[in-house]
């Protein structure tokens, strides 16, 4: 692949949607850059439509002849002049041949160099590379295959039990199976197999032992041209449900309750070392599972802007899409790593459009009304506003809901604060399930990890279910005591038949005559 040194630009082509495309757009106006949207026939009038500069039509709803098509937004880039595309998260943000089109048609692209997503996209490639670099990966082996079932099973057991099967590319838990006996090992394998070729065009898998109880922590990283790569802290992603993050916060309660292990120093620097493995540049996220006692292990690194971003910027008074488009116009990082300070605590709760009661089933209709919440310390990042669609064709998130306080204490009490002021009407929404979560005491305690929330939380909002018998048979003790001490009691009829009142009112009367 060929790289060129991007130069100075004043427009931009925003090859995404919904709320990240608002989030860019509104950075750009900031710079005094003029942007432009492209969108599908189901974003017609979205809100990013309106906010940017212009707007150019790509395609039906389906995503894949409309935001996946690079030949479209590379045509509109040329017709109005773009000279940069930011593709934001998702859809083409991680296809290094989209970045390599870009620069072939001498358009800055905003994220790193094809060769760097190339590498960090395919995961095997990646934990060998980053391996090879010194970084600690979690144990696995790379699979062949055209292997028969004698080979799968061998290969199992040498990983161990349990494990998981994983796709080589793409994300999002995609492709991805827990097997904890050899028995369930080939159903598992046809399976991942069959949602990775659907998702991604490519069914190659390989296995990865599960650290179980293990936290999902992710390190900011950003990197410039002139040979600075920085870490901005820690990100704490262990709230989860089927690998997909509910709820994030900075900095992780279990690497700040921790000081003596000094995680974040060693897993910053890992983190760095890791970028710098593939000659990274611009911003990027190095993932790790890390067990109780905090040994850390490197799961994959994300080649884009992450979803969670605003936690980072929360706490460290950073914007992270400026410094994106600071760095692809050739420029340093604003910040050295001595001038990095992790200020307060954020935490970040992704408002999607589903129903916790019911399993999480996706919503689909018309938003009839929206009042967001806002105050000190509070930021919703939306790209939806009363009289939007919530479509079946793309992702469900409604917004992000972000709040920071002096404190984690803080900072949680300013969520509930927040969540209970959030009006959403015509959709389910997982409104009720975060403030379920933050009503859980582990939760508040920290004392949670990547299964917490599909194996000891429930919406009914009492997580220590183990202790319910119990609780049932001493309420039950109580009320069949409060009986028999009632029945015991003999209640005799007041001889005068009336109230004392009303007896004392009669004897004044008669006092009178």
């Amino acid at each position: 692949m060929t790289v060129s040194t991007p130069t100075g630009f004043r427009k931009v082509l925003i090859a995404n949607r919904g709320e990240i495309a608002v989030r860019v757009i509104r950075a750009c106006r900031e710079l005094g850059l003029h942007t432009v949207a492209v969108y599908s026939e189901a974003d017609r009038n979205a809100m990013f439509v309106r906010y940017a500069t212009e707007a150019y039509p790509i395609g039906p709803a389906a995503a894949r002849e409309s935001y996946l098509r690079m030949d479209k937004i590379l045509d509109v880039a040329k017709r109005s002049g773009a000279d940069a595309i930011h593709p934001g998260y998702g859809f083409l943000s991680e296809r290094a041949e989209f970045a390599q089109a870009c620069i072939d048609e001498n358009i800055a692209f905003i994220g790193p160099m094809p060769d760097s997503i190339d590498t960090m996209g395919d995961k095997i490639t990646a934990r060998n590379t980053v391996k090879a670099a010194g970084v600690p990966v979690v144990p696995g082996m790379d699979l062949d295959m055209r292997g028969d079932e004698a080979y799968f099973l061998e290969a199992a057991e040498d990983v161990g039990f349990p494990l998981l099967i994983k796709a080589t590319a793409g994300g999002g838990g995609k492709g991805m199976r827990r097997v904890d006996h050899i028995d369930q090992l080939m159903n598992a394998l046809k399976s991942a197999q069959r949602e990775a070729e659907a998702a991604f065009g490519e069914g190659t898998v390989y296995l990865e032992r599960l650290i179980e109880n293990a936290r999902h922590i992710e390190i900011q990283v950003l990197a410039d041209m002139h040979g600075n790569t920085i870490y901005l802290g820690e990100r704490e992603c262990s709230i989860q449900r089927r690998h997909q993050k509910l709820l994030e916060e900075a900095p992780s309660p279990f690497v700040a309750g921790e000081p003596e292990l000094n995680l974040r120093e060693r897993m910053g620097e890992v983190a760095v070392k890791a970028a710098q493995a593939v000659n990274y540049v611009n911003a990027g996220t190095i993932e790790f599972l890390v067990d109780k006692d905090g040994n850390f292990y490197f799961l994959e690194m994300n080649t884009r802007l992450q979803v969670e971003h605003p936690v980072t910027e929360m706490v460290t008074g950073m914007d992270l899409v400026k410094e994106q488009i600071r760095v692809s116009r050739g420029r340093k990082l604003s910040r050295t790593q001595d001038e990095i300070q992790i200020t307060g605590h954020a935490i970040e709760c992704r408002i999607n459009a589903e129903d916790p009661y019911n399993n999480f089933l996706p919503s689909t209709g018309t938003i009839t009304a929206m009042r967001s919440p806002n105050g000190p310390g509070v930021r919703v990042d939306s790209g939806l506003t009363t009289g939007d669609a919530i479509t079946p064709y793309y992702d469900p998130m409604i917004a992000k809901l972000i709040c920071w306080g002096e404190t984690r204490p803080e900072a949680l009490l300013r969520m509930r604060r927040a969540l209970s002021e959030y009006r959403i009407m015509g959709v389910y929404t997982s409104i009720p399930f975060h403030q379920t979560l933050l009503d859980s005491t582990r939760f508040l305690a920290g004392q949670f990890d990547t299964s917490f929330v599909e194996e000891r939380f429930s919406m009914s909002g009492e997580d220590d279910s183990d202790r319910r018998p119990e609780i049932a048979s001493i309420l039950a003790t109580l009320a069949a005591h409060d009986v028999r001490r009632k029945a015991s009691q003999i209640v005799r009829r007041d001889p005068r038949d009336i109230s004392n009142w009303k007896w004392v009112g009669r004897w004044e009367r008669m006092r009178r005559f």
